[in-house]
C-alpha cells in the first residue's frame, strides 16, 4: 500500500525540503494524520496557515471547488496564503488536497508546490510496475 503522505515526504526529501507548507481541508491542516506523520517519521517542519485562513481554504474546496465553482478572487487567496507561508520560511507547500490542483498550478507561484494527488498516482504506478 502507498500513503499517501509518505509518497510525499520522500518526494520532500529527495528534493531536500525540510520545512513545508501544508494546504487541505482543516481536517488536514489541524489534526495528526497527515502533518503529525510527516512530522513523527520523516521530520519534517510542517507549517499550516493560520485559523482564518485555514477556514477560508476549508469554504474554497468544500463550498467552490468540490461542486465545479472556479473562482479568481479565491485563487488570489490561495496565492496569498502561499506567498505567507514563504514568508514564514516554507521552502515548499503541499497542496493536500485533489481539489486544490483545480485551482492553483506551479505557474502561479515560485515557491515549489508539491502535488499530493500527483504524486500518490505516480507512486502507485511505480509500486505496480515494480
Amino acid at each position: 500500500m502507498v500513503y499517501i503522505a509518505d509518497a510525499t515526504a520522500q518526494a520532500l526529501i529527495n528534493n531536500k525540503i525540510k520545512k513545508v507548507g501544508l494546504l487541505g481541508t482543516s481536517f488536514t491542516m489541524e489534526q495528526e494524520f497527515y502533518k503529525g506523520r510527516l512530522i513523527k517519521n520523516f521530520n519534517m517542519n510542517v507549517i499550516t496557515p493560520n485559523k482564518i485562513d485555514r477556514k477560508n481554504i476549508h469554504h474554497i474546496i468544500y463550498d467552490e471547488l468540490c461542486v465545479g465553482k472556479i473562482e479568481e478572487m479565491s485563487k488570489r487567496a490561495l496565492i496569498h496564503i502561499i506567498e505567507t507561508l514563504s514568508e514564514m520560511g516554507a521552502e515548499a507547500v503541499i497542496l493536500g488536497c485533489t481539489e486544490i490542483g483545480l485551482l492553483i498550478d506551479q505557474s502561479d507561484t515560485q515557491i515549489p508546490l508539491y502535488d499530493t494527488t500527483e504524486i500518490h498516482a505516480s507512486n502507485a504506478v511505480e509500486y505496480a510496475l515494480y
